[in-house]
């Protein structure tokens, strides 16, 4: 059961949906309105039915002027490293340091080859996002001299000329659920966002997912190890928590997690922070009036308690 000590963020997990393409820019300007802290699109580039993710963001980047955005998660595979951190560095200056950069390895490799990118096992996925995390990084590092190299598996740069530097810090959020992918978020990704749909069994599942990172931020050589031992560790708590939950509704009785009376959401919400470390929540549902029930009713409450609670612990 871990804290690990992060401010709280919550917002929305919404889909880009081609039909219904101006909702899905009024969600984001709802979710800003009410006072929630971000606003997340799923990303499908192979999906007809879906707007794409990169050009809705920056969409609502103009359309908004305080709420972070991101993508939730963007398919690396159709999106060169090289480009997507020019990119991402260009909209965070834009927005006004804005913009936080969730990647996943890739899914949906039918979709993905049809579309031309290259097919990967799950192995090859996560090591490319291995190398493309890096390069991403290398070029937002303006201080570092002359260009990037960077001779690797699958993606090659010869001598990249470096920049724009982005307006903040920019995270990279990780979404993933298998133990490599895991291992990879410990050691190199500034968050974890898993879908608690995805999980087998669920929010019971946290824990142990949440240790695998811990043990791979250990292991991983960015803060000082424990005095008992000679090597360099990552401290985990580096490493921020986030939690996808699509099926949610506020309703008289308990049907599941998130599903249920106001009091019920705020119970969970405060233990999923306490106890599990999940310091931003991000609500599916595509919903006007429930994103204000959660800023309004629920998320004051949820800090409340988590305020409380942490000086105790």
């Amino acid at each position: 059961m871990t804290d690990y000590g992060h401010d709280l963020l919550y917002g929305t997990f919404v889909t880009p949906s081609v039909q219904n393409a101006r909702d899905a820019v009024a969600l984001a300007v709802t979710a800003e309105q009410a006072g929630l802290d971000l606003v997340t699109y799923q990303d499908h580039p192979y999906h007809p039915g879906l707007l794409d993710t990169w050009t809705l963001l920056t969409y609502v980047a103009a359309k908004t002027e305080r709420i972070r955005i991101s993508g939730n998660v963007l398919s690396l595979p159709l999106r060169p490293p090289a480009v997507l951190a020019r990119a991402a560095a260009s909209l965070d200056i834009l927005s006004g340091g804005r913009f936080e950069l969730g990647l996943g390895a890739g899914a949906f490799w039918e979709g993905i080859a049809a579309m031309g990118g290259r097919r990967l096992t799950p192995a090859q996925s996560v090591e490319a996002l291995r190398e493309a995390i890096t390069i991403i990084r290398g070029l937002w590092d303006t201080d570092a001299p002359a260009g990037l190299r960077f001779d690797g598996e699958y993606y090659v740069i010869s001598g990249a000329k470096r920049g724009p530097r982005p307006a903040h810090d920019i995270a990279i959020w990780v979404g993933g659920y298998k133990p490599k992918m895991l291992a990879l978020t410990g050691s190199v990704a500034d968050g974890w966002v898993p879908t608690l749909e995805y999980l087998p069994r669920g929010g019971a599942m946290l824990s142990e997912l949440n240790s695998r990172i811990d043990e791979a931020a250990h292991a991983a050589g960015r803060a000082p190890a424990p005095p008992a031992t000679a090597t360099a560790c990552r401290d985990p708590s580096d490493i921020r928590r986030l939690l996808n939950v699509m099926n949610v509704s506020i309703a008289p009785h308990s049907r599941g997690t998130l599903n249920g009376p106001a009091s019920q959401w705020i119970d969970e919400l405060a233990d999923l922070a306490l106890n599990h470390g999940i310091s931003v929540v991000m609500i599916g549902g595509d919903d006007q009036d429930l994103t204000k029930r959660f800023a309004a009713d629920i998320v004051p409450a949820v800090r409340e308690i988590v305020a409380r609670e942490r000086p105790l612990r």
